[in-house]
Formats: C-alpha cells, sequence, structure tokens
C-alpha cells in the first residue's frame, strides 16, 4: 500500500516539478505599451483610437497619394515586418502599416473576438479613421488572408491587390512552427500566457525563413518583446481556437482586381502550390516566386522583394 502511495505521490508530483521548473526557467511577465513604447514605437509611430483599442500605426509618404498602400502582417507578427519595405516605397508612395488585432502593440480585442471578418472590419475602420477612399493592399500570411477578403466584402476601397504568402485555402503545411503549435494546444497553452522561451521564438522564426541565417538578433529580440505586450499570448490562443481556415475560399475565382503575388519557394507553412493556385484562381494575375526565400520573403529579403512590387505598380 505505501508503494503504490508513494508511486501515485511520484506520478501527480514529478510533472508538476517539471512543469514548475519550466515556468521558472522562462517566466516572460507581461510588458505594458508604456514599457515598449520608447523601443518598438517611436516616431513615426502612432497610436489612433478603432474600435474601442488604440491601434500601433505608421503612415509614411507623400499626402497626396490617391491609393496608398496598406501593409498587413502575419500571425505573431507586428508592422515592423514591414520596415525594409516602407523605407523604399515611402520616397515614392504613402505608406500604411498597422498592429493588428491581438498583436504588436495594439494588443487585444475588447470583445476577445478574432475573425477574419473582424480583422477585414479592423482595417476598414483605419482607411475610414485616415480618409483614405481607395489603396493598394497588400498582406502576408493572415495579412494576405484578410487583405484578399477586404477586396471581396469591399471592393470600391481595393484598387490593387498584394497577396505574399498568402492564407485562403485549406492548410496543408509541411513544417509548423513549434510555438505554433502550442499555441493550438489546449491546457498545455496556457503555460505560453506567462512563459516566452528565447529557444522557441528563436526556432519559430528559423523555421518560417528560407535561410535560418538571416533571422538577427534584432528579430528575435522584438519578437520577444511584443508578444510581452499584456494580453497578446493570450490573444493568440483565442485567435487559434476561434479560426476558421479555408471557409471562403471557394470565392478567391471572384476577386478580378489587379494582383501580385509573391511566395517564398522555401515556405513550408503555406507551401508554393497554394501560390500556383491563386494564380489560377485570379484571372490576369502576376505571380514572383523568390525560390530561395520562406514563409516572410518581405522580411527575409526586403530589396529584392519589393521590386516585384515596384515593378507591379509602375514605380521604377
Amino acid at each position: 500500500m505505501k508503494i503504490a502511495i508513494i508511486i501515485a505521490l511520484g506520478v501527480v508530483l514529478v510533472p508538476a516539478l517539471l512543469i514548475g521548473a519550466f515556468v521558472a526557467a522562462n517566466w516572460a511577465p507581461e510588458r505594458t505599451v508604456a514599457e515598449l513604447q520608447a523601443r518598438w514605437a517611436p516616431p513615426p509611430s502612432v497610436f489612433v483610437d478603432v474600435a474601442g483599442m488604440k491601434v500601433h500605426l505608421r503612415d509614411e509618404g507623400p499626402r497626396d497619394d490617391a491609393s496608398p498602400i496598406v501593409l498587413l502582417h502575419g500571425t505573431g507578427s507586428s508592422l515592423h515586418a514591414w520596415d525594409g519595405w516602407a523605407e523604399i516605397l515611402r520616397d515614392k508612395r504613402r505608406v500604411i502599416r498597422f498592429d493588428m488585432a491581438g498583436f504588436g502593440l495594439t494588443g487585444p480585442s475588447p470583445d476577445g473576438i478574432y475573425s477574419i471578418d473582424d480583422d477585414v472590419r479592423l482595417t476598414i475602420a483605419i482607411l475610414d479613421q485616415l480618409g483614405v477612399a481607395r489603396c493598394v493592399l497588400g498582406g502576408n500570411s493572415l495579412g494576405g488572408a484578410v487583405a484578399w477578403r477586404a477586396a471581396l466584402a469591399h471592393p470600391a476601397r481595393v484598387e490593387k491587390l498584394i497577396l505574399v504568402d498568402a492564407g485562403g485555402y485549406p492548410a496543408h503545411p509541411r513544417s509548423v512552427p513549434i510555438g505554433f503549435r502550442l499555441a493550438g494546444m489546449p491546457v498545455i497553452n496556457l503555460l505560453l500566457t506567462h512563459t516566452l522561451p528565447r529557444s522557441l521564438v528563436e526556432q519559430g522564426l528559423h523555421n518560417v525563413f528560407g535561410d535560418p541565417g538571416r533571422v538577427t538578433p534584432e528579430m528575435v529580440e522584438r519578437a520577444i518583446a511584443i508578444n510581452q505586450r499584456e494580453g497578446n499570448r493570450r490573444a493568440l490562443i483565442d485567435r487559434f481556437r476561434q479560426r476558421q481556415a479555408g471557409n471562403l475560399a471557394h470565392r478567391i475565382p471572384e476577386l478580378t482586381l489587379p494582383t501580385l503575388i509573391i511566395w517564398g519557394g522555401r515556405d513550408r507553412l503555406i507551401p508554393p502550390d497554394d501560390a500556383e493556385r491563386f494564380h489560377r484562381d485570379i484571372a490576369g494575375s502576376t505571380l514572383a516566386i523568390f525560390d530561395e526565400l520562406g514563409h516572410a520573403p518581405e522580411e527575409e529579403d526586403p530589396a529584392r522583394t519589393v521590386e516585384a512590387v515596384e515593378r507591379f505598380l509602375r514605380l521604377e
């Protein structure tokens, strides 16, 4: 009987001790916007009151641009993913980018709802707030899915579309970052709300880049910092729980606007066959595949990938 009790205690205590050790070693408390703002939201960053949130936004370039370029980031990312493109494009065009709900310094949605329809509504609300009647709308991954769905729902607002390794079709990844997998696992994902192992962040970035050697220490530091923003880790868990990927894929052929499709040939999260499918489904679209890049080509090699944008928009 004593042996059985000891074994039972061991079954309970050993996992509890392991979990406790993990939490202690990787404890990463939430941080306020005030703590993060100086490093990650200096000018030209502003915070705009939209949909009950203070949305972190950057609006650069000529004010007289009749059709600004609006760029939407992917899951777990922020407006900083577009730093390279913005630096090049803002000399010729107005460039707007913002942290979507639950990401970056914008933080959680007040109602805790994170559907793509809500992301579309936020995007249109921001255009309204900024007085932008019509734009070139681009997005990477999740942001790409939001972009094409916004073009379907509000065709008068979107002049041209730029899809960068965009979501849209039913998922069939070849590899998924460990952090994304954990965020989708009930109970276990609760550990992520107050921990953030550096190794997990590094693995995620290495996983989505075609060449992991292009991941810089600043990228890792930024990803850790913005994901510590209060409420973001809980929001990511909620977004994974609520997602309904691919449920409007049958409507993609309805898109008739000029569309540029940019893809990394080494994308293992949304493989390049989805690029070919977008290209087939959107009549007259332009396809540019960068064989050596991964899931975030705009961040991995901004100088080369933005050249395709400049050709598409005839900015050369």
